[in-house]
């Protein structure tokens, strides 16, 4: 995407939806979750308060110069930097995209799918992922850690009407964290609300980018094989996103790792510097990571995250 905008980012490359195009509806950490596991970060503005939080008609006329300049992406995914049904005119983006002919990608938490109206609007995207990684009140509490007016049973409540009523594609993610949600007696728990629910597909995720809390930890790749079989039909890994980067995904990659081989980074340095997304930056972040091409720490004065690159014998000589 040669143009900056301001509501629009990537297209970056997905692990289940290849080369998608964000729509960010809602300012940093505006959610109704504060997620343990968040890749970025910790909540600012936990809330349940619906408003038109980016002007509709501002994104509407970007995604009109996108088409017309751009226009490559396997799909248009409302996600980003919140909770995207938070805004209450998400609706009208997907209608725009639904008249485009462009397929389009609601990622919710599902949080809000107990609303007819959110429900109404959110039927019109292709496919809906919403989330499913507690059991009860209780782990939901510790795992999602909802704004208070949220129950657990209403938000289960909320996806099995949405199922009902939608005709599209409904994905869950259930994430899995190492010694809080993992063992297969939880698990089997969350396989049967699944199974109520009955999504199209079920998707086991676990940590692949730095968290918002250190005791957030991944799941090894075998356990998450084992843990598949406990639902039915049985769920799938997400894999890693292996399609050809295009030149421009590439040297963005290179492009971060130069400057953190300069000097360590935060996040929001990053995307500073490039005048990037922080959700496009973490999925890169992730991939170097994972690479074992950079490292992270934290400063504990301020808490910071930090990222700085890893060299190896071999770079030095």
């Amino acid at each position: 995407m040669a143009k900056q905008y301001r509501y629009l980012f990537g297209p970056v490359p997905s692990r289940r939806f290849k080369r998608s195009l964000g729509v960010d509806l809602t300012p940093l950490k505006t959610c109704n979750f504060d997620c343990v596991f968040c890749q970025l970060g910790r909540t600012r503005r936990k809330t349940v308060l619906r408003n038109e939080y980016a002007p509709i008609d501002t994104v509407l006329k970007e995604l009109k110069e996108w088409l017309a300049t751009d226009g490559y992406a396997d799909y248009i995914t409302l996600s980003g930097s919140g909770e995207p049904t938070l805004h209450t005119k998400f609706g009208e983006v997907l209608t725009f995209l639904k008249k485009a002919a462009k397929p389009s990608v609601l990622l919710t938490n599902g949080s809000f799918l107990s609303d007819p109206h959110v429900r109404k609007d959110a039927a019109l995207a292709d496919i809906v992922k919403v989330s499913m990684s507690a059991w009860d009140q209780n782990s939901f509490e510790l795992i999602n850690r909802p704004h208070q007016d949220i129950s657990f049973n209403k938000f289960v409540d909320g996806q099995k009407k949405f199922r009902k009523i939608f005709t599209g594609q409904m994905w869950m993610e259930v994430f899995l964290l190492f010694g809080i949600n993992s063992r297969p007696a939880d698990v089997s728990k969350l396989a049967a609300i699944a199974k109520e629910i009955n999504p199209d597909r079920i998707q086991l995720n676990t940590v692949a980018r730095p968290p918002a809390e250190e005791f957030a930890a991944a799941l090894p790749h075998d356990s998450m094989q084992t843990l598949c079989r406990l639902f039915d039909p049985p769920a799938e890994i997400i894999a890693d996103f292996d399609a050809p980067f295009s030149d421009s995904i590439q040297a963005t990659e290179a492009d971060i790792l130069a400057m953190l081989q300069r000097r360590p980074c935060t996040i929001n340095q990053i995307a500073n510097s490039f005048n990037m997304h922080v959700n496009e930056v973490s999925k890169y972040l992730g991939k170097l990571i994972n690479s074992n091409t950079i490292t992270i720490y934290t400063v504990h004065k301020n808490s910071e995250v930090y990222y700085s690159a890893i060299f190896h014998t071999q770079d030095k000589s």
